[in-house]
């Protein structure tokens, strides 16, 4: 896997950063967005939903973005 795809997809999911009510929610809202990048980059659906997953989960407890 190259590495740019793989810093373009965590940098959009975390720029794309959505709140949910609970971390399950979090880590599903932030999979679709990590699997849409994947998609769209032509890169990993399932590594894009992992990296989304993560970011997302990451950035709402570590208060990074306002949820």
């Amino acid at each position: 896997m190259a590495f740019k795809p793989v810093i373009l997809a965590t940098v959009a999911s975390i720029g794309l950063a959505a709140c949910g009510d609970t971390v399950a929610e979090r880590a599903v809202i932030g999979g679709a967005v990590g699997a849409g990048a994947g998609a769209v980059t032509g890169g990993s659906v399932v590594g894009g939903a992992v990296i989304g997953a993560a970011g997302n989960v990451l950035a709402c407890e570590l208060d990074s973005v306002d949820c």
